[in-house]
């Protein structure tokens, strides 16, 4: 792996098969990646890097002021989140397959006796799972609708670094199993992101214009998206 440095800012640099360069910036301490063609030259990169820095910036000072998630042990009375909303967690142990049942103000997960807290976490994330692609269909068929696109597929899946992803020709999204935690407006507005995407690839002013038409708040969720806990997670690429 090489490295060029641009100020204070130390990129690693991936040679990989491909065609395009791609930056990316990792949470939790802001570490820069750029995946860059067997091809090209470390020179080309490193003016790739410059022109791309004021971004790198401003997104290593998001995640530095981001707030992070106390570790997650999954036993009793511990917080957990859905659709926004605080919930406590009770373990209940039983003999039957494990559950997990949404009531007012708690998650109770039934397991059976002597389940770990791996086997814990995995029992809450399929739950998380199932609810997220419960709530998918109607959201993206009514978005689908109004933005005259068409999925061909979509799934849910764990990311560390996109609340979801866009593959414009083959006409799949996949978002973040995380927003299953988020406010319903949060996922709302990474559907309706992705699937602007299917429009324009590109970050540009015509994708800014699209979002701005079709989901006029969209920025007030961004923001929020940005200000809400991040996952406690253990960090690679």
């Amino acid at each position: 792996m090489e490295q060029v440095q641009i100020g204070s800012v130390a990129i690693d640099v991936i040679r990989k098969d491909i065609k395009n360069i791609h930056l990316s910036v990792y949470p939790p301490e802001g570490r820069v990646k750029i995946s860059a063609p067997n091809r090209m030259e470390l020179d080309t990169i490193r003016v790739y890097a410059l022109s791309k820095l004021s971004w790198i910036k401003k997104q290593q000072a998001k995640f530095t002021n981001q707030e992070r998630e106390a570790p997650r042990e999954y036993i009793d009375r511990e917080s957990h989140y859905y659709r926004g909303k605080r919930y406590l967690l009770r373990v209940l142990e039983t003999k039957a397959p494990p559950k997990v049942v949404l009531r007012h103000d708690t998650l109770d997960l039934h397991v059976r006796p002597g389940t770990d807290s791996d086997k814990r976490k995995r029992i809450l994330g399929d739950w998380y799972r199932a609810q997220l692609k419960h709530e998918l269909p109607a959201l993206i068929s009514k978005w689908e609708q109004r933005l005259n696109v068409k999925t061909t597929a979509y799934g849910v899946r764990r990311m560390k670094t996109n609340w979801g992803t866009c593959n414009p020709v083959a006409g799949r999204i996949l978002l973040n199993l995380e927003l299953a935690k988020k406010p319903p407006e949060c996922l709302e507005y990474i559907v309706v992101h992705e699937l602007l995407h299917m429009l324009e690839r590109k970050h540009n002013d015509r994708f800014v214009a699209l979002m701005s038409e079709h989901l006029p708040q969209w920025r007030y969720y961004q923001d929020l998206l940005s200000r809400l806990p991040m996952k406690d997670e253990v960090w690679d690429y």
